[in-house]
């Protein structure tokens, strides 16, 4: 079967690798689609401190079960599923104490295990959620960027009507916009520094910040009277940002880290003390907003199936981190198609 593996920084390839062998309890998956993650970027580049060469990428996959070894009957051949591909000890305090999504030594498969840009994937029948016969392929396959968004909403405690501000308009950006629109926000501002990317924000309807033109907390403070959003989700992982989002954040209000930081980066603290601000975190999601994720993505769908701008062949995958780098090409979200056809 083909894969695409990592092997080594900015090196990918189109491998031909037999398929696992399946054991007890699992399924083979033959796989739709697999999105590339901002994850798979931080491969690529050799930044990822987990991730070792060499590597079969991916972990937003979707596909078809074509086999099935023992297992509960709860699945049968021909069903399409979308895996939980986190990977928990259960042993640490977090797994002992019913939060394994923050496990202390979390994994996920495609980072520490083979993943699923591949024709084929095993998964255990208990990671297995099942996709709506209505639901494409396309849209199935923003479930996992999805139930991010789900988790960050649920750790704001976003409520009807709120007003919120955005910074960061890549894919998790934008995917927390169409959650906030559909969720009945008020007001939805997001900003960012690529032109291309905010036309697809305006395109959604969001109120848009190049912030290389106007200044964030300007803009913020002029909309807002002066009183600034209730809810400020933080999806850049820039220092910038993590300088900026007290500001624009009212008193009383909440600051929800979506993006990751990966280094430290000066919070305006002050900020947080006087205006008795909230200020916190998020990582991936639970098993069961994972779930919830599966059912909210028929009700978006059309909104789903938007956010992927580029689909690559599995055959050609290798190019895949290179059209992302390429400015002229605006992606936002990036889809490699697994369905190949074996005519050798």
């Amino acid at each position: 079967m083909k894969t695409l593996v990592y092997s080594g920084p900015e090196k990918v390839e189109v491998q031909e690798r037999p398929p696992a062998e399946l054991k007890e309890g699992q399924v083979r998956i033959k796989v739709r689609y697999c999105g590339i993650c901002g994850s798979d970027i931080g491969i690529f580049a050799g930044k990822h401190p987990r991730a070792k060469a060499p590597l079969v990428l991916g972990h937003e996959f979707v596909g078809t079960i074509e086999e099935i070894k023992g297992g509960s009957s709860k699945f049968k051949v021909g069903d399409r599923v979308a895996p939980y591909p986190l990977l928990s000890c259960g042993e640490c305090f977090a797994c002992r104490t019913g939060i394994p999504h923050v496990c202390r030594s979390l994994k996920l498969i495609g980072i520490d295990t083979d993943g699923g840009i591949a024709e084929y994937v095993n998964c255990d029948e208990d990671v297995l959620f099942k996709l709506d016969d209505g639901l494409s392929d396309r849209a199935a396959a923003v479930i996992e960027p999805l139930a991010v968004i789900i988790r960050t909403m649920h750790q704001a405690d976003f409520q009807m009507l709120d007003t919120a501000a955005v910074i960061g308009a890549g894919p998790i950006g934008v995917l927390t916009g169409i959650v906030l629109k559909n969720a009945g926000a008020s007001r939805i501002i997001i900003s960012d520094v690529d032109r291309e990317r905010l036309k697809i924000c305006r395109d959604f309807g969001f109120e848009t910040v190049n912030v290389l033109d106007q200044d964030l907390a300007e803009y913020v403070a002029l909309q807002t009277g002066g009183t600034g959003v209730d809810v400020v989700f933080e999806c850049s992982g820039s220092a910038p940002a993590a300088g900026q989002m007290t500001e624009i954040c009212r008193i009383g209000g909440k600051i929800c880290l979506t993006g990751v930081h990966k280094e430290p980066h000066a919070v305006n603290l002050q900020d947080v003390n006087f205006k008795e601000q909230t200020l916190v975190g998020s990582r991936v999601y639970t098993k069961r907003e994972f779930g919830q994720a599966v059912q909210y993505a028929g009700r978006i769908a059309d909104d789903l199936e938007r956010v992927v701008t580029h689909i690559v062949d599995l055959k050609n995958a290798d190019t895949v981190f290179e059209l992302i780098r390429d400015p002229q090409e605006s992606t936002l979200k990036v889809l490699v198609d697994c369905s190949v056809e074996n005519e050798d």
